[in-house]
């Protein structure tokens, strides 16, 4: 199998394909097949990466979800208003629902849809021309027949940037399994990008070796605590601290409805507790391994925490009063972070914390510092 093409637009688009590079391309299960290499000949489109096979001359998209990102800070204006149209009518939105996982004629989703055949050409040239689904002529028992197919499974819409100040902020990422210290009880385990690591629900399994390969990690209650390298420059002023990371609640294999109170500590202080709504599954992650069964957790929600000289916050939500001067945090040395579920939690739904080869974004546990340089005079 040979990469054919990729073109990437911006950063969003490059951390995804950067993402399906670093994975097996030729073990995944290709899921669609494409006659034409170009989807939609728009620059403001992401082209996802395609490969050929050598049998049939076919490209083949192998990804777990095809996804279509919209930039609205291009100047495609008339590209992204077909689109919107196409979207901007709930008999489309049927049709597109319909299409989900099969390819049907125009006669079939008129009967399916009950529309008349004139009414469902209609949607279906409009989705068309949007670009949201592809059509082919095949030969029928009476002349041709125009099948249907539908190119993507999820739409991203990027909104259009303002004008930004300036801004010092370092970046710091930490693998899930780089924690220094545990306390974890079953049902509990960990996993890496080509299997299971160590026992499944042996919490000693959290002190092997191995565990700094994990791409996710559950338990039902208890902590996991990480120390980041603190990288602040001498001559500055922290101004915010946040941490993001994807996660969920851990269920028995995987629930949807499964409530969990999930709490971050930095420096050994609270900044704040989130429920999650369940532990997701049914459908597999966009970067969750092909030999992780489908039943069990796939993916989880990501989630920010941040602390800035005003309040805490979680995901832009204010849950308390404490500012960055409450963390102590100076120059050098490490910051503390610890995530886990509290011994007096409401409700105890375990936690499932995804890597960066596993779920649905390509990130481990990224730690964002936002500092004002502070001048002194010579």
């Amino acid at each position: 199998m040979q990469e054919s093409w990729i073109d990437i637009i911006d950063h969003v688009s490059l951390a995804i394909c950067a993402t399906l590079l670093e994975r097996n391309i030729n073990s995944c299960e290709p899921f669609i097949r494409m006659k034409h290499k170009n989807l939609l000949n728009n620059n403001f489109l992401v082209k996802i990466l395609m490969v050929q096979e050598e049998a049939g001359n076919l490209e083949t998209v192998s990804l777990s979800g095809r996804v279509l990102i919209i930039d609205l800070n291009s100047d495609a204006t008339e590209e992204v208003e077909l689109i919107l149209k196409g979207l901007a009518s709930d008999k489309r939105i049927e049709i597109l629902r319909y299409l989900a996982g099969r390819s049907c004629s125009v006669s079939e989703i008129a009967e399916a849809r009950d529309l008349p055949t004139s009414t469902a050409t209609m949607h279906i040239n409009l989705l068309e021309k949007a670009g949201l689904i592809r059509t082919e002529l095949k030969p029928a028992s009476r002349g041709v027949q125009k099948i249907c197919f539908r190119l993507y499974d999820r739409i991203v819409m990027m909104l259009p940037d303002g004008e930004r100040a300036s801004e010092h902020a370092i970046d710091i990422s930490m693998p899930i399994g780089a924690y220094v210290d545990c306390r974890v009880t079953p049902t509990c385990g960990l996993a890496s990008d080509t299997g299971i690591i160590g026992h499944f629900d042996d919490p000693d399994t959290f002190y092997d070796p191995e565990r700094f390969r994990a791409q996710l990690i559950w338990f039902k209650q208890g902590y996991v605590e990480y120390r980041f390298p603190n990288r602040m420059p001498a001559n500055a002023v922290l101004e915010s601290i946040q941490i993001s990371l994807e996660l969920c609640s851990e269920a028995p294999l995987q629930n949807g409805d499964w409530p969990s109170d999930i709490t971050m500590w930095m420096n050994g202080v609270e900044i704040g507790t989130w429920t999650s709504p369940g532990d997701f599954g049914g459908e597999r992650g966009n970067l969750t391994p092909l030999w992780w069964e489908e039943w069990n957790s796939q993916y989880g929600l990501l989630k920010m925490w941040k602390v800035t000289t005003e309040g805490a916050y979680i995901d832009g939500i204010r849950t308390s009063d404490m500012t960055v001067n409450t963390l102590h945090i100076g120059n050098g040395g490490f910051i503390s972070v610890r995530i886990g579920i509290k011994e007096n939690a409401v409700r105890i739904g375990g936690i499932n914390i995804f890597g960066q080869h596993f779920g649905n974004y390509p990130q481990d546990i990224v730690m964002r510092l936002r500092f004002r340089p502070v001048n002194h005079p010579t």
